[in-house]
């Protein structure tokens, strides 16, 4: 019998749950399941700009983990795109765990939601929130060019004491 799945920690549930092609009625189309473990990974390492071990530690999985979620992920996405199909976002093994928060105008770090755009800071304010990945200092930017061999790949300008 084999081992039931981890469930993948995700920071929420997507507001929006269908993607499909302009100009087709949603009847015609066919539909391709994307999981929510697997949408939190594409968000982690292609948007948040996350290494592969970042991004298993932040959904609570091995890096092998988070590179077969990833690759699927993203092969149904090509497919999606490619050859038109809707996009049905939904299901999977998961949790929902809030991320820690931080502000990249004075540093003040807090959990919640990961939308930055529904959020402002609770101590200044501002609206330049973003999920923060390793305390202060190392605030969820994405990364500079390169592909993080460098050395101080991964951290970007923004929380206190991150000056570049």
């Amino acid at each position: 019998m084999a081992r039931p799945p981890i469930e993948r920690a995700v920071g929420s549930v997507p507001r929006v749950t269908l993607f499909k092609p302009a100009g087709v009625p949603g009847r015609e189309l066919e539909q391709l399941s994307l999981a929510v473990d697997e949408l939190e990974a594409i968000r982690l390492v292609d948007l948040e700009g996350l290494s592969h071990e970042q991004a298993a530690a932040a959904m609570g999985v091995s890096r092998q983990t988070v590179g077969r979620v990833l690759e699927g992920g993203r092969a149904k996405v090509a497919e999606a795109l490619v050859d038109g199909k809707a996009i049905l976002i939904g299901g999977g093994q998961y949790r929902i765990e809030p991320r820690p928060l931080c502000c990249a105008s004075c540093g003040e770090v807090w959990t919640g939601d990961p939308e930055p755009t529904s959020h402002t800071c609770p101590a200044c304010g501002s609206a330049e929130v973003r999920t923060c990945w390793g305390g202060p200092g190392r605030c969820g930017k994405r990364r500079g060019g390169g592909q993080g061999r460098g050395r101080r790949a991964g951290e970007g300008p923004g929380c206190q004491g991150s000056r570049r």
